[in-house]
């Protein structure tokens, strides 16, 4: 069973507010895939596109009109983050969650007309068979009951369609002035104290996917490592990242006064 969390009000407003959205560098690689995906599908089918079909796939992601594929559905979209970059080029995107909190806070956001949000699970996706060109996790798919998902993932996507599914680092690499390694280490010393939190499943985001991508059966599957990318935030993003993460929600309601107290030693050190 696909586990439910991220359903509180507060939860979710944090998740608004603190989560980045998924970078250019991701996207792109997601839609040079899926141009060569195209490209081989028509390949085998033995098909010649007309002309003003044939797009340079290296264009293709800087396309802002015309768009080159029909629908994309993120799967545990949150609060749309990682849903509303993938407007351009795609006719209709979808973002679902099953949290209804997440939902409304995706939904408070103003974002491109043919961007909805709809509650619901991965491993009951309700989409007609072969439909789908892009079905997209952005650090959700350790949520999910893998071998009924990938059913689903068979079931609803084009025959050259994609499943792209990523995560991020713990602990990211922080910079600041000359403060950089003293603050890297205040941050890995506060989720240090926050492991005994971790559950089975988050721990699938420190391996990096390995234990998911080695469950997927797609003989042209690729795993890509080392995304980097920089991203500028205020001192106190981090403080309201780690308040994000499920397991300093669970070290919360464990014992409240001991988790705002790691907190706020993080912020004077």
């Amino acid at each position: 069973m696909a586990s439910r969390l991220f359903e509180e009000r507060e939860h979710a407003a944090l998740y608004q507010r603190y989560r980045l959205s998924s970078p250019f560098q991701i996207r792109n690689l997601i839609l040079d895939y899926l141009q060569r995906k195209v490209r081989v599908w028509r390949n085998k089918a033995e098909q010649v596109p007309p002309a003003h079909e044939q797009v340079n796939p290296k264009m293709a992601a800087a396309r802002p009109k015309g768009k080159p594929f029909t629908l994309a559905v993120d799967i545990g979209c949150g609060s749309g983050q990682s849903t509303r970059g993938l407007a351009s080029y795609f006719d209709r995107v979808v973002g679902i969650d099953v949290s209804e909190a997440q939902i409304e806070e995706a939904k408070k956001v103003d974002g491109p007309d043919n961007v909805s949000y709809r509650q619901g699970v991965a491993e009951e996706l309700e989409f007609k068979d072969g439909s789908v060109d892009l079905l997209t996790a952005a650090a959700a798919a350790h949520w999910f009951d893998l071998e009924k998902f990938m059913k689903e993932v068979d079931r609803v996507l084009k025959p050259k369609g994609c499943l792209a599914l990523y995560c991020y680092r713990v602990p990211f690499e922080l910079h600041y002035n000359a403060c950089s390694e003293r603050l890297t280490q205040v941050v890995q010393q506060a989720l240090k104290t926050l492991a005994p939190y971790e559950s089975e499943k988050t721990r699938i985001v420190r391996t990096e996917y390995r234990e998911i991508f080695d469950t997927i059966t797609f003989s042209d599957k690729e795993r890509v490592n080392n995304i980097q990318f920089k991203q500028s935030v205020p001192i106190l993003w981090i403080k309201g990242f780690i308040e994000s993460l499920s397991y300093y929600q669970a070290f919360q309601k464990k014992d409240p006064e001991v988790a705002k107290a790691t907190l706020e030693r993080m912020e004077r050190e």
